[in-house]
Formats: structure tokens, C-alpha cells, sequence
């Protein structure tokens, strides 16, 4: 009877050694990956909003075939020609400028040329047509007078006995900002020289 309590207390240690044990046993290696893994993909910085381009206005394609662009204005011309500065030519200590100058160009089938000048506050451009018109030039029909642009513009159909093969043409004045501008062709036939003073016009400009 009395080895009972001696059980009785072996039993229990027993017991309570196994129940520590139990607890202190290593935990499930799978349990310890899942918990890394979820640890790690909690520690991953959410990204960063990828920032939308700005957009930047395209430059606009310019067409610089058929246009002359100097003296700080711009005028179209047909594709087989080219301005030279007769003024330069002339003179050469006195070429074509802001304030004055004279150009041409010449083809197999038409003579082209151009002047201008300063003349702040004129509105009537008629008096470039008697500069750039010479004694073997003659007005044919009516002076056609309207606005391009802002700009008043002027056209007159002519005849010239300057040279045989190019007795029709045409000649137009126009201000724009501080200058007034004269353009003249000779042509071998009469319907084309209209079409090529509002050619020249359409892709004019100037510094104003």
C-alpha cells in the first residue's frame, strides 16, 4: 500500500515530462515556409503609379520646296526656279535689305521678279506697280483691289513688248507691316500669270 503513492507520482512526472515535451517539439517545417513566404510578400513595397508621358505639341511638316524665305519675309515660287539678288548684281556694296530690295528668277518659260520697300502707314500699294512696271509694260483690263490677310492687295494683267517670247503677264502690289511689296511675271501665255501671282501670295509672309 504504500508504493501506490510512489505510482501515482512516477505516473505524473511522466505525464508532465511528455506534455513539455510536446510542446517544445519543433514546429511543422511547412507551416514555417508558408509563414516566411506571407511575411516576405507582405514586405514587397507596393509600386510606384508608372507617371503618364506629357504630351508635347508635333511640329507642323513645312514645306520649304518653291519658297523663298530672306530680308525677314517668305514668298512662294515655282519649284524650277530660284531668286538671285539683282540688287547685289548691280551693286555690290548695296545688296537687297530689310528696308529695300530687288529680286528675280528666270526659266525657260517665265521671268519673275520682286521689289519692296519701307513705307510705314501706306495703305495704297498702286505706287509699286509704277516702280515695277516699265515703259514696255502695258495694263490689260481692270485693277483688281481686295484683302488678303489683312493685307491690301493689288493685280493687274499686262502685255510687254520687252522681249518676244514673253509678251503676257501679270504684276501685283500689297502691304504688309512696315513695307510695301511689288511682283511681276512674264509669261508666254496669258491664263498663267494669275495663277502664279496667287501661288506666290498663298505662302507669303513677313516679319511684321
Amino acid at each position: 500500500m504504500k508504493k501506490q503513492p510512489l505510482l501515482f507520482w512516477t505516473i505524473s512526472l511522466v505525464l508532465f515530462l511528455f506534455t513539455s515535451c510536446s510542446r517544445n517539439a519543433a514546429p511543422d517545417p511547412e507551416e514555417q515556409i508558408r509563414i516566411s513566404v506571407a511575411s516576405t510578400l507582405a514586405a514587397i513595397p507596393s509600386p510606384t503609379t508608372v507617371p503618364q508621358p506629357t504630351p508635347y505639341p508635333q511640329p507642323t511638316p513645312f514645306n520649304l520646296s518653291g519658297l523663298f524665305c530672306e530680308y525677314q519675309f517668305c514668298i512662294g515660287h515655282p519649284v524650277d526656279m530660284a531668286f538671285f539678288d539683282v540688287s547685289a548684281q548691280q551693286n555690290p556694296a548695296a545688296p537687297s535689305s530689310y528696308g529695300v530690295g530687288y529680286i528675280a528668277a528666270l526659266s525657260g518659260n517665265r521671268f519673275i521678279s520682286v521689289l519692296w520697300q519701307l513705307a510705314p502707314g501706306a495703305a495704297d500699294p498702286e505706287f509699286m506697280l509704277d516702280l515695277i512696271l516699265d515703259d514696255a509694260d502695258i495694263r490689260e483690263g481692270n485693277l483688281e483691289v481686295k484683302l488678303v490677310r489683312n493685307m491690301n492687295v493689288m493685280y493687274t494683267s499686262i502685255t510687254s513688248t520687252a522681249t518676244s517670247v514673253f509678251p503676257f503677264g501679270g504684276s501685283g502690289a500689297w502691304t504688309c507691316g512696315d513695307r510695301v511689296f511689288a511682283w511681276k511675271v512674264y509669261t508666254p501665255q496669258a491664263e498663267t500669270a494669275s495663277p502664279l501671282f496667287e501661288e506666290a501670295l498663298s505662302r507669303f509672309t513677313c516679319g511684321q
